[in-house]
């Protein structure tokens, strides 16, 4: 039986979600991150204030290394694995768990990539809304209501998109969806418009975080959810990881990809649920688990 592992994004952060693993042989990794980055992490995943996880770069980083913190305490029980994926951040989580990211490189693009996208959400303001019920069509018809101010951001799963623009543009949006039959638009607690035009500037800067870090071959194919494909090669990611800050988030048909190449059971590693709830609204002929604590 094939098996995908999936690795969440930000907005699968809680507070204290990585107490359950303190006193595993795993958490040797939340060390050598703040060796790496030079400050302290642990607090990121332990401490129960719902506001230290509330800006990007915080969040992002706590997701990628409680999501590796699980991964490392199951990867040698999964067997054989047909491929990964990761949704948003999570390619980064992807990359280091099939070996073209060493940890410390990936660590330090984790942090840089959340410093980028805090920026550009600081400079350029918006949000991100969840239009619930709704298609692909629907919502690309209600962000051409708001050209240049609101774009799709994430096709997730039937009925599960989100666009994502500026103040105006994203109010312009929702309204046109309302009109368009959308049962129901959620704002989402996000502090920027991620994966839009709005990101380019963290998009012309992280070109050069990515430089000069070294690449190996994956040991198991990873899906590109910017593209739904299939990438098996070193240095393209050096371009999608870039591009990816400004292109929608293609979920959906990255887990028929997932499927396609043989996966029947896809498994959702990290704090959260999110991709388990997804896969099963996209793909409820598939099996799905989920590891988010210590077995």
């Amino acid at each position: 039986m094939g098996i995908a592992v999936t690795f969440p994004g930000q907005g699968s952060q809680s507070s204290g979600m990585g107490a359950p693993w303190q006193d595993t042989p795993q958490w040797t990794l939340v060390t050598r991150a703040e060796e790496v980055l030079d400050q302290e992490v642990a607090p990121l995943l332990l401490d129960t204030d719902p506001s230290r996880l509330r800006h990007t770069r915080e969040a992002q980083l706590a997701v990628f290394i409680t999501s590796l913190l699980a991964w490392e305490s199951t990867r040698e029980k999964l067997g054989e694995i047909t491929a990964f994926a990761g949704h948003s951040l999570g390619q980064l989580t992807a990359l280091t768990a099939a070996g073209v990211l060493d940890f410390d490189d990936a660590v330090r693009l984790v942090a840089r990539r959340g410093e980028l996208t805090q920026s550009a959400a600081d400079s350029t303001g918006g949000g991100m809304a969840a239009l619930l019920g709704a298609d692909a069509m629907q919502a690309e018809a209600a962000c051409a209501m708001a050209p240049d101010g609101c774009w799709v951001a994430n096709d997730n799963a039937p009925g599960q998109v989100v666009i994502a623009g500026t103040e105006d543009g994203l109010e312009e949006a929702s309204g046109a969806a309302r009109a368009l039959g959308v049962r129901k638009v959620v704002r989402l607690e996000v502090d920027g418009a991620f994966h839009t035009p709005l990101m380019q500037t963290a998009a012309d800067a992280f070109v050069q975080a990515l430089e000069d870090v070294p690449m190996q071959a994956p040991s198991t194919p990873i899906v590109s959810n910017a593209d739904a494909t299939v990438c098996r090669d070193t240095d393209g990611w050096r371009t999608r990881l870039v591009q990816h800050l400004v292109r929608p988030v293609l979920w959906r048909r990255s887990l028929d990809t997932l499927v396609d190449l043989g996966a029947h059971t896809l498994i959702e590693v990290g704090p959260g649920k999110v991709l388990t709830g997804l896969a099963r609204k996209a793909r409820p002929d598939v099996a799905t688990e989920l590891v988010s604590v210590p077995a």
